[in-house]
């Protein structure tokens, strides 16, 4: 079997008991989020706001995870993920206990600053995880560690929603989430990072060879992005490291990974944007009934994570062809709900789609990776992040047009934006031998 040879379970034991820490600390980091996402609205109303107001302050954490992802990556590329993700996961748990303290818009507002600009542990989990493992065992990992993530984001609401039952709810369930960040911030501190070193430098040294040209090219500094000397340079060398990894990135022959992420971020979210309302307004259903099919929809969507190891494996490794038909299977299932005529259909889609979707997202991550290269895997997963952010950004203002026009306008829009998507990947996306190298690397 394709990944017989190169199974984490082969590693040293510690070594894997390290990743499997990663997966602890991905699956706590979401179940702690999901516990406070669900009552902010609720919460922002409740102290006096408008809805207005409520919007504009939702919308505020999104506008600044857009300019605070691609920094904090880049940012732990110089400085190591030891310590980037220790300072995400300190500067999280001070906004959720400020969260907290939150009697009024003003302190709901300075909370949510420092999770919106420090918030960037899972991305740095995904960068250090890559550092870790080689390319052929990067998606069967990221595959395990989102869907560890995934579950947590499926039973927080649980938990959140049996604390808010009681008095003072919100401030014991932010306190809680705050714990939560806490404790993932003392496992990171007592990880055996030293085991790591020599693991994550051996790949380096590989995928240095592998992505030469490209290095220089961009004019990346594999030794600073990969050693924690960098934590010791000047705060004024750290900004030019990162301000320098960005441009790379940025003067990249990569906007076409980027437009397809962008473009199928916005797709999926016009899909879930009105789920819940076109579901009333088209067959009636109950917003119970509704939240039972979103809830086994996302229980799918998590254990699809376990799939993707064995689907890469089933694709030879071939990335570029798993995303064109993951994307263009997305895209049939985003047609098929926005036609459907009956409640089963509804069903049948949701089952198909959230497998599709957690295929696609490992898929376009990997394939950033490979075309910009692991020595800057941080600034390439942050600016990944920063692409989604605009989705988020776009999606709600698109959606509400969408459905000025009909309850099925958004899922419509986002047909219409998976299949440019395909379009693109047919056009740019270069081909991948078995053995994950490019076989026209001009494109």
């Amino acid at each position: 079997m394709y990944y017989s040879k190169c199974s984490i379970f082969q590693k040293p034991l510690r070594q894997t008991r390290f990743i499997q820490c990663m997966y602890v600390v991905g699956f706590m980091d979401l179940f702690g989020v999901s516990m406070i996402l669900p009552l902010l609205s609720h919460h922002v109303k409740s102290l006096g706001a408008s809805p207005t107001v409520a919007g504009i302050v939702g919308s505020s954490y999104g506008v600044l995870q857009l300019f605070s992802s691609t920094i904090v990556g880049s940012w732990s590329d110089v400085v190591g993920r030891r310590y980037s993700l220790l300072t995400c996961l300190l500067l999280s748990t001070l906004g959720y206990a400020l969260l907290g303290l939150s009697t009024s818009i003003t302190l709901f507002v300075v909370a949510r600053i420092p999770v919106g600009l420090f918030k960037h542990s899972l991305s740095i989990c995904r960068a250090l995880l890559s550092d870790l493992v080689t390319e052929t065992e990067r998606p069967l990992v990221m595959g395990h560690f989102n869907a560890a993530s995934s579950v947590g984001f499926i039973l927080g609401p649980v938990v959140g929603g049996y604390l808010t039952e009681h008095e003072g709810g919100f401030y014991t369930s932010s306190f809680v989430c705050a714990s939560i960040f806490l404790l993932n911030a003392g496992l990171v501190w007592m990880l055996p990072w030293s085991d790591t070193q020599n693991r994550t430098d051996a790949n380096a040294n590989s995928s240095s060879k592998a992505h030469q040209p490209r290095a220089k090219q961009n004019g990346a500094d594999p030794a600073v992005a990969r050693g924690e000397a960098g934590l010791l340079q000047p705060a004024w060398r750290q900004l030019s490291s990162v301000l320098q990894r960005i441009r790379a990135v940025a003067s990249s022959d990569m906007w076409d990974v980027f437009l397809v992420r962008l473009l199928m971020a916005v797709a999926i979210m016009l899909y879930y944007s009105n789920f819940s309302l076109a579901m009333e307004e088209r067959f009636a259903l109950k917003p119970k009934v509704t939240g039972y099919l979103i809830s086994y929809s996302s229980t799918l969507g998590a254990l699809a994570g376990c799939l993707v190891g064995p689907v890469t494996q089933l694709y030879r490794n071939d990335m570029s062809a798993l995303l064109l038909h993951s994307t263009l299977l997305t895209c049939s299932l985003i047609f098929l709900y926005a036609t459907a005529a009956g409640v089963w259909q509804v069903v049948l889609t949701s089952t198909f789609f959230a497998i599709s979707t957690t295929i696609g997202r490992t898929c376009i991550t990997d394939l950033e990776l490979r075309r910009g290269g692991t020595q800057a895997s941080g600034t390439l997963i942050g600016a990944g992040q920063s692409v989604t952010a605009v989705g988020r950004v776009l999606a709600p203002l698109l959606s509400g047009l969408a459905q000025e026009v009909s309850p099925c306008g958004p899922a419509s829009l986002g047909v219409v934006l998976a299949l440019a998507a395909v379009l693109l990947l047919l056009i740019r996306t270069p081909k991948w031998d078995g053995k994950g190298r490019v076989k026209n690397p001009k494109l």
